[in-house]
C-alpha cells in the first residue's frame, strides 16, 4: 500500500516577517557584540600605565580607595602648605609686622589658642574658619566623648576652656616648640559675609548679637525707606558694613567673629607649622591629623561647610553695597589679604556706584 504524500504548508504571512526580522537582527547584532568585546578588553587593560608620572599625580588626588576616603598626593600637599609658610613669614617681614611692639598688630596675642598637651598641638580659634569642627576635635581630645557633645547643650567653647586655660604668649611660645601649631585661615570678605549670615540675620532671640542687630537697625536703618522696601527685624548686610565700618573709624573694639586674624592671632609672632585654607580644608586637615598622628582619634571634617557663602551669596549680598565700602573692607583686612595670599578681583566689580545706592540700603 503506497503512502500518500503531505503537501507541505507554508506558514503564514506574519510568521513569515518575524522570521525576517529575526535573521537580520542576529547578523546586526552578532558583529556588534564581538567589536564591543573587543574595545572592552582593550579598555580594561591598566590605565595606569599610559598615564605620565604627572597624570599620575592628578589622578592620585582624585581617586577614591576603598575606605571611600579621597586619596591625596602628601607631595602636593607638603609642597603647598610650605609656600604658604614662606610666604607668610617673607611677607610678615617685608611689612615689618614680625617686630614685637605695643599696638595690636605687634603684641603677641595668646588670647585664643588652645594647647593641648598630650597630644603636642596647637591652635588659634579663627572663628568662622572651620571653628566649629576644630573646638569639637579639641573637645575630643581633651577626655569629652562624643555622646557626652552630641547631647549637651553647654557652649563647645566653654567646654573646651575647662580642659584648655588660656596661655601667656610666654607659655604659648615654649608649647609651640615641640607641638604642632596650626592655623585655618578663609577669604576675608567670605568670612565676614559668613560671620554676618550666622550671628546677625539668623541670631537666636535673647542673645547678644540679637541685642547687636537690634542697636545697629535702630542707628542705621532709615525710617525715610521707600515703602516697597521689605522690612527686616535683623540688621541687612548694608546696614551691618556701615556699624563696621564706623566701629574702625571711631577705634572700638571688634567683635571676635570679624576681627582680623591677623590682630586675632598674630601669626607674625608666632611660628606655624601648618596653615590651612578653608579652600583645600580636606586635604590640608588629612595632613595635619596625619602629622599629629590623630588618626585614630579624629578625622577630617568642616561641621558647618554646608553654611558657608558661595559665589551666588557673595554676589547677592555684596552688590547691595557701594564700591566705596568694599574698599574700605579690603583696607580692613588687608594684612589678612597679603599674608595669606588672598585676591580682591571679583569684589570691587559688584559693588554700586554712589548715586545707584538710593534705596538699596534696605535690601538684603
Amino acid at each position: 500500500m503506497g503512502y500518500k504524500r503531505r503537501k507541505r504548508k507554508w506558514p503564514g504571512p506574519w510568521k513569515a516577517v518575524r522570521r525576517c526580522v529575526l535573521f537580520f537582527t542576529t547578523i546586526c547584532v552578532i558583529p556588534l557584540l564581538l567589536v564591543l568585546l573587543v574595545t572592552t578588553d582593550h579598555y580594561l587593560r591598566p590605565l595606569r600605565h599610559s598615564l605620565t608620572r604627572h597624570e599620575e599625580d592628578i589622578a592620585d588626588r582624585f581617586f577614591y580607595v576603598r575606605s571611600g576616603k579621597p586619596k591625596t598626593n602628601k607631595t602636593v600637599v607638603l609642597a603647598r602648605l610650605k609656600n604658604r609658610q614662606r610666604h607668610l613669614y617673607e611677607t610678615c617681614k617685608a611689612l615689618g609686622l614680625d617686630k614685637v611692639g605695643n599696638d595690636s598688630l605687634h603684641r603677641p596675642n595668646a588670647w585664643e589658642f588652645l594647647v593641648n598637651e598630650e597630644h603636642h598641638l596647637v591652635w588659634c580659634n579663627v572663628f568662622k574658619a572651620a571653628s566649629t569642627s576644630w573646638m569639637y576635635n579639641f573637645n575630643l581630645l581633651a577626655g569629652y566623648s562624643p555622646k557626652f557633645l552630641k547631647k549637651t547643650k553647654a557652649v563647645p567653647l566653654s567646654l573646651a576652656r575647662k580642659k584648655y586655660p588660656r596661655p601667656s604668649p610666654q607659655a604659648l611660645m615654649d608649647a609651640m616648640t615641640n607641638s604642632t601649631s596650626f592655623l585655618i585661615v578663609r577669604h576675608p570678605l567670605e568670612r565676614l559675609l559668613s560671620a554676618y549670615r550666622d550671628k546677625l540675620q539668623y541670631s537666636m532671640p535673647h542673645t547678644y548679637h540679637r541685642q547687636l542687630g537690634n542697636k545697629i537697625i535702630t542707628k542705621y536703618r532709615k525710617a525715610t525707606s521707600p515703602k516697597s522696601t521689605p522690612t527686616y527685624r535683623w540688621p541687612t548686610f548694608p546696614e551691618f558694613v556701615s556699624y563696621l565700618l564706623d566701629c574702625v573709624k571711631h577705634n572700638k573694639l571688634l567683635d571676635m567673629h570679624w576681627t582680623p586674624i591677623t590682630e586675632f592671632c598674630t601669626p607674625c609672632l608666632f611660628k606655624f607649622d601648618v596653615i590651612a585654607h578653608t579652600e583645600t580644608l580636606q586635604e590640608d586637615q588629612q595632613y595635619l591629623i596625619e602629622k599629629a598622628h590623630l588618626e585614630d582619634i579624629i578625622e577630617p571634617q568642616w561641621k558647618n561647610a554646608g553654611h558657608g557663602p558661595t559665589s551666588k551669596q557673595v554676589r547677592k549680598y555684596y552688590s547691595k553695597l557701594k564700591k566705596s565700602q568694599i574698599q574700605q573692607l579690603c583696607n580692613l583686612y588687608r594684612y589678612d589679604f597679603q599674608l595669606f595670599n588672598y585676591s580682591i578681583d571679583g569684589y570691587l566689580e559688584l559693588g554700586l556706584p554712589e548715586e545707584n545706592m538710593k534705596g538699596n540700603n534696605a535690601s538684603k
